[in-house]
């Protein structure tokens, strides 16, 4: 790990391969990193929106997040391998209550809008969805049998943690997006963006 830490470059991946965690080198279209490459994305995706202002209880959630983030990709990243804890999951559920608690109920659909926080967090909420179904896909695909017998069920190629933990983060994210637009810290904040339905405008009108 060191060594490839310290050579960036390696010019393996020319050939349109690269290695995964256990050695092993698959194509770079492998359902298995896309899967990698969706959680990376959405990590970085969250580091954007730690590059904002944010309350603090927020921040230090977000970068929790981070770190399961990145046991989430080492987990895809060696097939059988198990790094992802169920107690990140119940992490998210205990946030999402928290802060779910907090706003006012949602009557109308929302637009990804509002403060600068707000919209980063519905782009992070939207690129977990993709990560999540990449990790379904992955989960779904056809696996060669277990090696220690060919009568065996096949190991499954994702364990039900991350898809979880996946799913939980997206509906986390917009309510820190809800929260985020009332935070108000740049001034700009105060309510969420409501969908301006043309049903609802006429019967509004007709009242």
């Amino acid at each position: 790990m060191s060594n490839r830490l310290t050579q960036i470059a390696t010019r393996t991946g020319d050939d349109g391969s690269t290695g995964l965690g256990d050695g092993q080198r698959v194509p770079k279209d492998d359902l298995r990193i896309q899967a990698m490459g969706d959680v990376d994305e959405l990590n970085s995706q969250i580091g954007v929106l730690l590059a904002e202002p944010l309350p603090d209880e927020i921040r230090e959630l977000l970068v929790v997040i981070q770190h399961e983030l990145f046991n989430l990709g080492g987990e895809l990243s060696i097939p059988g391998f198990a790094l992802l804890k169920e107690e990140a999951v119940l992490h998210l559920d205990e946030s999402l209550a928290k802060w779910n608690a907090q706003l006012p109920r949602l009557v109308e659909f929302i637009l990804p809008a509002g403060t600068r926080s707000a919209a980063l967090a519905h782009v992070a909420r939207t690129v977990a969805r993709r990560a999540e179904r990449a990790v379904i896909a992955l989960a779904n695909a056809p696996q060669p049998p277990a090696l220690n017998d060919g009568n065996a069920p096949p190991t499954p190629a994702v364990r039900a943690e991350p898809r979880q933990y996946l799913n939980r983060l997206s509906d986390l994210m917009f309510v820190l997006a809800r929260v985020l637009n009332r935070a108000n810290l740049d001034g700009l904040g105060g309510d969420d963006v409501y969908w301006r339905s043309e049903k609802l405008a006429r019967e509004q009108g007709s009242n």
